[in-house]
């Protein structure tokens, strides 16, 4: 049997002891503690690449600054900016194999970043990870910050860039589901209140009026991705800029702005900005707005396409799979099924959260591991559900028309656009007697010769549901 290879090892100390290290990992001592630490979950740092490269941008933009400030050499600085570019290039990103749910208020990853930058500038200046004395992870990655301001910032930042990464997908549903209200502007249908019959419309007015309602949340997830620009860089620990130089703040917010051209601004009270965190509450909740839409949307899709032969089957969505083990021929709704699923976890991460967001104490809230992962995974399950949504449902759509038409001409409900122009008093009497005799308002007109069929189907006609209209016909009786 062959004697299995030892993997070279380093030794780092901190706190509380010494321990060794893999010699191929660019993670130091405190970034093993939390390993080992913090088991917790399957959301592990290096899934949330925007997360990684906002903790990048973070230490990038503070040696920028401490440079400047003469706290670090030209030759460190260049160093760690470099390792930092080469994480925004997509380098190294297994070297964060941390869990994203941890105790600390965000101590291990800030920690993580700082250890691998610092021990990838060590080998860009020529010497070996884990001799800090030239670059160390505390000392000069971390200067003048604490996690308390670093982690918040690089939060902001990634979750900035998820928003706009989000925001196309979006976009993509909406102009899907345009597309069928044009596709659909023709086919008349029967409107529905409370699950009842209520009065005709389009099938197009169905699909432009879930385009439209997701089309009004890209205002509000605008405004709450905004608050994402406002940082507490410089606060360090607690808002009071302990161990930060004077300007240093300024300087670091300034070069975020020119890393990224984006226009990040200081927060204008750091003691209160440190404890705070509404803008993830804000950005949670405008998530769960849409994930409220979505959902609503996805059961009329079940909904209106139910059936084949015994339910509503205004319109077949593609069949995707076998809906059954033992029952031959069932197709079921599974991609509007998984999207109310993806919803109800957006909405149940909104409300840890909010509670999350709540547990802020004095001037931390240690509780911003937790309500980082909801977000980013939120917006991750949404960008998925999304496509999926749209390329193997919404796209694939077909109208019954002809059963839309049939549901129309037998409802009750299509004498309220009869009344304006047959009276109460006929509508009244043809649905009276519809209810009695089965037969469909539309015949019943026709045969009390109280309007003509012609114009009978000018008042139902499309174009005629689509807004308010006067039409210059007059009832024989």
């Amino acid at each position: 049997m062959e004697a299995k290879e030892v993997e070279e090892t380093r030794i780092e100390s901190d706190l509380i002891g010494t321990r060794e290290i893999p010699a191929s990992a660019l993670y130091g001592v405190q970034t093993l503690r939390g390993i080992e630490n913090f088991p917790i979950s399957k959301f592990h740092l290096n899934e949330y690449p925007l997360f990684i490269n906002g903790l990048a941008i973070t230490k990038m933009a503070a040696a920028m600054a401490n440079h400047e400030l003469e706290l670090l050499t030209k030759e460190q600085k260049e160093a760690i900016v470099t390792a930092c570019q080469e994480i925004l290039d997509g380098k190294h990103h297994e070297q964060f194999p941390i869990d994203m749910i941890q105790g600390g208020a965000g101590t291990t990853t800030n920690m993580n970043a700082n250890e691998v930058i610092a021990n990838r500038a060590l080998e860009i200046m020529g010497h070996q990870r884990g001799e800090y004395q030239y670059c160390s992870p505390n000392d000069h990655v971390n200067c003048a910050q604490s996690t308390n301001d670093a982690y918040p910032t690089a939060i902001h930042i990634g979750m900035y860039y998820s928003h706009l990464r989000f925001l196309p997908h979006l976009q993509a549903l909406i102009d899907a589901f345009h597309q069928k209200g044009k596709e659909f502007a023709h086919i008349i249908k029967m409107g529905r209140t409370q699950l009842e019959d209520a009065v005709p419309m389009t099938l197009g007015q169905t699909f432009n009026g879930f385009a439209s309602i997701l089309e009004d949340e890209i205002r509000h997830l605008n405004e709450a991705a905004e608050d994402f620009l406002t940082v507490n860089m410089g606060a360090t620990a607690i808002g009071t800029g302990i161990c930060a130089e004077p300007g240093y703040a300024e300087k670091c917010v300034a070069a975020l702005g020119k890393i990224t051209q984006l226009p990040f601004r200081l927060s204008k009270d750091l003691v209160g900005a440190t404890s705070d965190t509404s803008c993830l509450v804000g950005y949670a909740s405008a998530l769960k707005r849409v994930a409220v839409k979505l959902n609503k949307i996805c059961n009329d899709l079940r909904l209106l396409a139910s059936g084949p032969r015994c339910g509503l089957g205004e319109f077949n969505l593609p069949a995707m799979q076998p809906g059954s083990s033992i029952m031959p021929g069932k197709v079921n709704p599974v991609i509007p099924e998984v999207m109310n699923q993806i919803c109800y976890k957006v909405i149940g991460n909104e409300l840890c959260v909010t509670m999350s967001g709540e547990a802020a104490q004095m001037e931390l809230n240690a509780m911003e591991p937790v309500m980082a992962q909801c977000c980013f995974e939120s917006v991750d399950l949404m960008i998925n559900g999304l496509d999926t949504l749209r390329t193997r449902c919404v796209e694939g759509i077909t109208a019954n028309a002809e059963h839309c038409k049939t549901y129309v001409h037998n409802s009750i409900g299509i004498v309220t656009a009869l009344n304006p122009v047959i009276g109460y008093k006929n509508s009244t009497k043809i649905a009276k007697e519809a209810l009695e005799t089965g037969k469909s308002v539309y015949d019943l007109v026709l045969e009390h010769d109280i309007l003509s069929k012609e114009e009978l189907d000018t008042i139902l006609s499309p174009e005629n549901m689509l807004h308010p209209v006067k039409l210059d016909i007059h009832p024989k009786k």
